[in-house]
């Protein structure tokens, strides 16, 4: 349904979807571009939701992993099983790849990563 309303109104468009707070503090947060991402992906554009949000487009085949292996042991019946050290070596490495692409995209060497 979300990805229906980004088609109907394109974030492209400067202030379609409101203002992002911290972009009006001048802070690309690692979230920024990502509605343009989305919309990018859903006109089958991956190097443009690339050049919007890169994070997203990285994490994408992540999560679509995810959500597959859980439909799959959910269908089957299965529970998987995962050890809690597991979750929390996936969190902690999630959240520290998510940091240093926020701090590096508001470098001047990172302006490349800003959307």
């Amino acid at each position: 349904m979300a990805t229906l309303a980004l088609r109907l109104r394109d974030p492209h468009e400067h202030g379609s979807w409101g203002i992002c707070p911290s972009a009006a503090m001048g802070v690309w947060c690692p979230g920024c571009g990502g509605l343009r991402a989305v919309n990018d992906l859903s006109h089958g554009h991956p190097l443009d939701a690339a050049s919007s949000n890169l994070a997203f487009v990285v994490a994408l085949p992540f999560i679509l992993l995810g959500l597959t292996v859980w439909v799959v042991n959910r269908w089957r019946g299965t529970r998987l099983d995962v050890s809690p050290r597991v979750v929390k070596a996936f969190t902690v490495g999630a959240l520290t790849a998510l940091a240093v692409f926020t701090v590096l995209r508001n470098l001047p060497a990172g302006a490349w990563l800003a959307p």
